[in-house]
C-alpha cells in the first residue's frame, strides 16, 4: 500500500500536486518532494518521481558522502513504498543501497529517514531547524544522475525558511507555502546542502560575484563575521585571479545551534560550517572558502569519475586537504586577521602535534590519504597507528613553499603552484595525477627536480628537513620540554554512574598501586571526584599524592598513589635574529605572500 502524505490539509494537498506532481513533466526531470512535519520525530518524509520508466527502475542510495567514511545512509531509511502510474506496485529491496521496482511509467518512490545528527557532516531534523545533506536523504537512479532533479520542501513550521546555494522558488497559497530547489543533474544537488529555519541572512558588501551568509544560531556579532569573511574571500579571489562560482553561500550554524559539533564541508558553490561562538569562524571559512579551487575543482583523477557506493582511495589528501589548510593560515595572516606572531604560534602547534605521534616514523603523507577511510576506528587514530593529512599536509606545504622560494631566490612561490594548477587542470576540466602532477608542476616553476623532495617527504617517511629549510627563510625551530603530573589511570562516568577506572598505564605509578580497570571511584582525597580530573591533575605536581576510596567486587578499600611525571616535547618556530638580507626576504615574501620580479636565472 502506497503510505499516505501525513496529514495533509486538503488545500496544500491541491497545491503540493498541482505544482509538483500533476504539472507537465520535462523529459529527464527526477522530482523530489520533502514533508517536514513533526519536526521532533526526526523523520525526513521524502516522495521522488522518476519519469519515462521503460520496465524497470531502480534506486539507490549514496554509502558515503562529505567525509571519507562509508556511512551507509540506507540504514536511516524505513517504509519504502511504490506507485507506477498511480497503482501501487512492489518494490524489491536488492542491496544495502538498492531497491528495484518492476513496473514502467511514472514511478514514485516514498520512504520516511530519521536524522538528528548535528554538524556539516551529517543532516538533522529537530524543532530548532532542519539542515540537510541531499547525498544522505535522497535516493538517486544510478542511470540518471546527469538528468534534472528538483526539490521542494512542504510542511515546513512557520517561521522558517529555506537557504541554499542555489535560488529558492518560493510558492504560497491559502496560507500553504512550498519552497523549492533545482539542479541541473542529481549530483549538483547532492552538492548543495540546504537549512532550513528562522535563520539571519546577508550579503557581504564589496564582493563580486556575490557571497551570502545564513547563520543559525547565536554567540555572533555580525559586523565581525561580516569584516572577516569579506578579507578573506577577498584575498583568495585575488590570489586565485578570479572566482570560480556565478554566487557564493556561507551556511553556518553557531553557539547552541553547533550542538556541540564543529568543522566545515565544502561543496562546489557553498560550504557549511559549524562553530561554538563566531570568534572561532575565521580559520574554518578561510579554509573552507579555498577549497572552492584545491579538491572541488584542482581534483585528483584518483576521485573521479564519483562512486558513492565505494571507497574511493586517492594518495593526494595531504595536498587536497593539508595544503588547504596552509592557505588558510596564509589568508589570516596576509589580510591582517592574525598577527606574524599567531602565524608562527599554530605553524609550531602543527610541528609539535605531528613530532608528537610516533606513527610520524613510519607512515607517509601519501599512505596517511590513502587510509582516510580507516579513520572511523578509535583504534587507528592513536598516535602510534598514523598521522593526519591534514596535519602533515599542512607542514608540507609550508616546506614546499620554502624550497620553490629558495630555488628560485623568491620568483616562485606556492601561490604560482596552486594558480598552475588550477590553469592547467581545473580550468581545461582535466584532473591531476595524484602527487606525481604536483611534483611535475612545480619542476615547472623552479626549471630543475624535485624528485628528491617528494620521493623522501611525500611518498616516504623520512625525517622532514625543518631546521635546513626554515634557516633560508629567516625561521628557526626551537626544541622545548614541559614536565607535569599525570594520573597514570583513566577514570569516566556514564550520566547517573558511579566514576570507573577504565585504562591504567601499565608502567604507571597507578598500576603499582594496585588499582585496577573496573574500580568504582567513591571518593578522591576525602572529596567528590572532580568534575573535569583532567583539569585537577593539570593543577598539580609530580609525585604528589592522590587518596582514592574504591569498590571493587562490592567490598571497598583505600589505594594512596604518586602521580607520575609525563615530560612532553613541543617546538617553536621563531625568527631568527641573525638572519641574512636574502633569507629576511624570503620570509617577508611568505608571510606577505609576494614574490620577487622575475629575471633570467639559471638552475
Amino acid at each position: 500500500m502506497t503510505r499516505k502524505l501525513p496529514s495533509i490539509p486538503l488545500s496544500f494537498a491541491a497545491l503540493l500536486w498541482a505544482c509538483v506532481l500533476i504539472a507537465p513533466q520535462a523529459k529527464g526531470e527526477i522530482r523530489y518532494t520533502v514533508s517536514l512535519l513533526h519536526p521532533e520525530q526526526h523523520l525526513f518524509h521524502v516522495t521522488v518521481e522518476v519519469p519515462d520508466v521503460k520496465d524497470s527502475v531502480e534506486l539507490q542510495m549514496a554509502a558515503w558522502d562529505a567525509v571519507y567514511e562509508i556511512r551507509d545512509f540506507s540504514s536511516h531509511v524505513q517504509r519504502v513504498t511504490a506507485t507506477a502510474d498511480g497503482r501501487d506496485v512492489r518494490i524489491e529491496k536488492l542491496d544495502k543501497l538498492t531497491w528495484r521496482v518492476q513496473a514502467g511509467g511514472t514511478v514514485k518512490v516514498s520512504y520516511d529517514t530519521f536524522w538528528d545528527d548535528p554538524g556539516p557532516f551529517s543532516s538533522q531534523l529537530n524543532t530548532e531547524h532542519a539542515f540537510i545533506n541531499p547525498a544522505m536523504i535522497l535516493l538517486y537512479i544510478p542511470g540518471r544522475r546527469a538528468e534534472k532533479s528538483i526539490l521542494s520542501f512542504y510542511d515546513v513550521p512557520a517561521e522558517w525558511i529555506v537557504g541554499s546555494a542555489s535560488p529558492v522558488l518560493f510558492e504560497s497559497s491559502g496560507g500553504v507555502r512550498l519552497f523549492t530547489v533545482k539542479a541541473p543533474t542529481f549530483d549538483a544537488l547532492a552538492d548543495e546542502p540546504i537549512e532550513v529555519s528562522h535563520f539571519e541572512e546577508f550579503t557581504i558588501p564589496g564582493l563580486t560575484p556575490p557571497v551570502r551568509v545564513v547563520i543559525h544560531g547565536d554567540d555572533y556579532k555580525r559586523h565581525d563575521v561580516e569584516a572577516a569573511l569579506r578579507k578573506i574571500c577577498a584575498y583568495e579571489i585575488k590570489l586565485m585571479e578570479g572566482a570560480p562560482y556565478p554566487d557564493y553561500t556561507f551556511i553556518f550554524h553557531i553557539g547552541k545551534a553547533a550542538n556541540g559539533s564543529g568543522g566545515g564541508m565544502e561543496h562546489a558553490n557553498s560550504t557549511a560550517i559549524s562553530v561554538p561562538s563566531g570568534a572561532s569562524l575565521p580559520n574554518i571559512s578561510a579554509h573552507e572558502f579555498f577549497h572552492l579551487w584545491n579538491v572541488k575543482r584542482i581534483r585528483p583523477a584518483s576521485l573521479e569519475p564519483l562512486d558513492p557506493t565505494r571507497e574511493m582511495y586517492t594518495r593526494s589528501l595531504w595536498f587536497a586537504e593539508g595544503v588547504t589548510s596552509t592557505f588558510s593560515s596564509y589568508a589570516l595572516v596576509r589580510t591582517g586577521i592574525w598577527s606574524k606572531q599567531e602565524f608562527l604560534q599554530d605553524l609550531s602547534q602543527q610541528i609539535t602535534e605531528l613530532e608528537s605521534r610516533p606513527a610520524e616514523q613510519w607512515q607517509s603523507a601519501e599512505q596517511s590519504s590513502l587510509d582516510a577511510w580507516l579513520e572511523k576506528y578509535a583504534l587507528y587514530n592513536q598516535p602510534q597507528r598514523s598521522v593526519s593529512y591534514y596535519t602533515k599536509g599542512q607542514v608540507l606545504g609550508f616546506l614546499l613553499d620554502i624550497v620553490l622560494r629558495d630555488r628560485t631566490d623568491n620568483q616562485r612561490s606556492l601561490d604560482d603552484l596552486l594558480r598552475a594548477m588550477n590553469a592547467d587542470f581545473a580550468r581545461e576540466g582535466k584532473f591531476y595525477r595524484d602527487s606525481l602532477d604536483i611534483r611535475l608542476e612545480s619542476e615547472k616553476l623552479t626549471g630543475g627536480s624535485l624528485a628528491e623532495f617528494f620521493d623522501n617527504y611525500v611518498a616516504s617517511a623520512n625525517p622532514l628537513p625543518y631546521r635546513n629549510l626554515l634557516a633560508r627563510v629567516g625561521l628557526e625551530l626551537r626544541t622545548l620540554e614541559s614536565v607535569r603530573a599525570t594520573l597514570g589511570f583513566l577514570p569516566q562516568r556514564e550520566p547517573g554512574a558511579p566514576w570507573t577506572v577504565i585504562a591504567i598505564d601499565a608502567d604507571s605509578l597507578a598500576a603499582k598501586s594496585g588499582l585496577q580497570v573496573g574500580d568504582e571511584i567513591l571518593r578522591w582525597n576525602s572529596a567528590d571526584v572532580p568534575r573535569r580530573p583532567e583539569r585537577w591533575v593539570a593543577q598539580q605536581k609530580p609525585g604528589d599524592v592522590l587518596h582514592l576510596r574504591i569498590r571493587r567486587n562490592e567490598k571497598e578499600e583505600s589505594i594512596g598513589l604518586h602521580l607520575g611525571e609525563l615530560r612532553q616535547k613541543f617546538f617553536q618556530v621563531a625568527e631568527m635574529s641573525h638572519a641574512d638580507d636574502r633569507a629576511r626576504r624570503l620570509r617577508d615574501g611568505l608571510l606577505r605572500g609576494t614574490t620577487d620580479p622575475i629575471t633570467a636565472r639559471s638552475h
